[in-house]
């Protein structure tokens, strides 16, 4: 019995028992909202917001929402982040800010540049700690926790820009891991800092055997591209077979659903799936029970969360917030409603909207699953689709025709004077795309009801054109958006649609 796994186990359960939280979510949020406005009461934003003023009212949080606005990253960067990019100290945050995660998510062309304070490198620390206490709910052998974990992250190479160093946070986060988890962590310090992706894949294939892993993480579409190239290079059936101890795959970034069937046909046998919600703005939430399809909520860590809900009275078509809608807490929001977050952090965040759309999947715990993205709804005439209804959709039309879809995108588009959706399908299995259109739109009209009203009317057509999920992988490298924290857009509007739509015709003329 490897005696180090025996320890780490044992240790990992008593953690779990102690750290069961006593405390409300209410009191919780309360108590971080009071801590991170103490800490930030003598900043410009909090001078200027009169922090001190809100801390000394009975009703403190009714007094916030009521003096600071809301903000999304081009208000708060223009007006107080950009500061920070000047050496400027205690602008949002007390003290100079040393890291900012580049962010661009899946349509924006430039970089954000999002603050990680100390502060808030350590909230991701204890949050991840958790997720690691998690792990005693599951029935995994002692042994597994002697094995190496593979994190496929951005680069650590981080670009000095004066005062301050730029980044994707998983290479910020990971330069900052603590010393005890070197001896696991792959792939190790000097490939950690290679910054061409296609070369780190490489020489992380290179390093494969040498490796027993027994943990993946990483975003589901690069981890799927890598896994592949492992097996083809060494020949293998499965990757089970130069891994024989791979047990857990912790993914985040994008809905899974859409790569399960292709994914789990490297497998040589099942894998504990666990789900992440890491963003550069913090760790959000993240999966504490086994087989759940919903992330616990980081609620006493560095966080302050707001909810709005999520409809045409408080967003636009362009998923803009409107006006200034009433927020609610975490104890008053309801189940199986979907809300955009706000989060206010000890990185200098102030009722910020991050652009995710979540639902409760069980309020008492605290439990949601991410829906879409404010701005990635498809809704041209009231047809209210969500990126959740898009994933289900795919997920049960590659189950009823037994194929693999590993990428999709769809826009919405003018058709005589109504509207029309336009679907890119990628696989790589045979099949009809006239079926495979008839079944999106079934399974559409059965996941929602304002989509199925809306087919009968205002949206006339559904159109699919099925390309190799290649074509989705080289769009990403042309658009430099290739590595660890980069996704393909699941909705595409306008100018961004027709630019694909050219690229993927001179794709197919050159084959």
């Amino acid at each position: 019995m490897p005696l180090l796994g025996s320890i780490i186990k044992s240790g990992i359960a008593l953690r779990s028992k102690i750290a069961i939280e006593r405390s409300n979510p209410e009191q919780h949020q309360k108590k971080v909202l009071r801590k991170l406005l103490s800490k930030a009461k003598d900043t410009m934003f909090g001078n200027a917001y009169k922090f001190s003023e809100i801390l000394g009212a009975d009703k403190f949080v009714d007094s916030y929402k009521s003096s600071v606005p809301i903000h999304d990253y081009n208000s708060i960067f223009s007006k107080w982040w950009n500061k920070t990019l000047h050496n400027a100290e205690d602008v949002c945050w007390p003290g100079v800010v040393k890291y900012f995660a580049l962010s661009s998510g899946t349509s924006e062309s430039s970089s954000k540049h999002i603050p990680v304070t100390k502060d808030m490198i350590k909230s991701i620390q204890k949050v991840s700690m958790k997720q690691i206490l998690s792990l005693a709910k599951y029935d995994l052998p002692e042994s597994l926790f002697e094995k190496g974990i593979l994190m496929l992250g951005g680069s650590t190479h981080l670009h000095q820009r004066g005062s301050y160093f730029e980044g994707d946070l998983s290479g910020i986060t990971v330069s900052n891991i603590p010393f005890w988890f070197q001896h696991f962590y792959k792939p190790g310090r000097k490939i950690s800092k290679e910054m061409d992706w296609n070369a780190k894949l490489e020489e992380i294939t290179e390093k494969a055997p040498d490796w027993d892993i027994g943990i993946i993480v990483g975003v589901p579409a690069w981890v799927q591209l890598l896994i592949e190239k492992v097996i083809v290079r060494y020949n293998l059936k499965n990757i089970h077979e130069i891994w024989p101890n791979l047990s857990i795959y912790v993914h985040g970034g994008v809905s899974f659903e859409p790569y399960r069937k292709g994914f789990e046909q490297l497998l040589d046998k099942p894998l504990n799936y666990i789900e992440t919600y890491l963003a550069s703005e913090g760790f959000i939430a993240f999966q504490d029970e086994p087989g759940e399809r919903s992330m616990r909520l980081n609620l006493n860590n560095g966080i302050f969360f707001e909810f709005i809900p999520f409809n045409p009275q408080n967003f636009n078509s362009d998923g803009e917030v409107i006006g200034n809608p009433k927020t609610l807490l975490v104890h008053e929001i309801e189940e199986g409603q979907d809300y955009a977050i706000l989060l206010s952090t000890c990185a200098g965040a102030w009722r910020y909207l991050i652009g995710d759309v979540v639902r409760f999947t069980n309020k008492s715990k605290c439990d949601i699953v991410i829906v879409g993205r404010t701005k990635h709804f498809l809704s041209l005439c009231g047809e209210h689709l969500s990126v959740d209804n898009m994933n289900k959709a795919i997920e049960m039309v590659a189950d009823e025709l037994n194929i693999r879809i590993n990428e999709f995108t769809v826009s919405g588009i003018p058709f005589g004077t109504m509207f029309a959706h336009k679907w890119y399908v990628g696989t790589d299995d045979s099949c009809d795309p006239s079926r495979v259109r008839q079944l999106i739109d079934d399974k559409l009209k059965i996941l929602n009801d304002d989509y199925r009203v809306e087919r009968g009317s205002a949206l006339q057509e559904i159109f699919v054109e099925i390309v190799s999920p290649q074509v989705f992988l080289q769009w990403m490298e042309a658009n430099n958006k290739v590595g660890a924290q980069n996704k393909f857009p699941r909705v595409m509007k306008n100018h961004q649609f027709s630019e694909w739509e050219e690229f993927v015709k001179k794709t197919q003329m050159t084959r």
